[in-house]
């Protein structure tokens, strides 16, 4: 008998099953995205180097003063937001978003419809 596995196990097994197929290149670096319970963290990676091409979280200076909470749908709006204005900054206009296992709802789509909004594409 084997026992069911946990949630974290379930969100890495669709990490894995995503990252099989979403993979960053120059013309089209991956957005990542990290959930944790107090913050939302965003990097547009390119695979090809391994390099952290462009970052964003709840952490940031520019978005203390306009967030309540690190944790709520408006923060990964405006995580989403930010992430476009400096990856429009540094020329990358096309990404492939990686939820990273996550479901795509609450906060993770609130994060893309941000970016989106803010002018990236994917």
């Amino acid at each position: 008998m084997f026992s069911k596995p946990s949630r974290n196990e379930q969100k890495e097994r669709r990490h894995l099953r995503v990252r099989k197929k979403v993979y960053g290149t120059a013309e089209r670096p991956r957005l990542n995205v990290y959930r944790s319970e107090k913050h939302m963290y965003a990097q547009i990676i390119n695979d090809d180097l391994g390099v952290t091409l462009v970052a964003a979280s709840t952490l940031d200076k520019e978005l203390k003063d306009k967030i309540s909470a690190g944790s709520n749908k408006e923060a990964a709006r405006e995580v989403g937001k930010l992430i476009a204005k400096r990856a429009l900054e540094k020329g990358i206009n096309q990404v492939v978003f990686d939820r990273g296992g996550y479901i795509y709802h609450g906060r993770i789509q609130e994060l893309a419809e941000g970016a989106r909004e803010a002018g990236l594409d994917f």
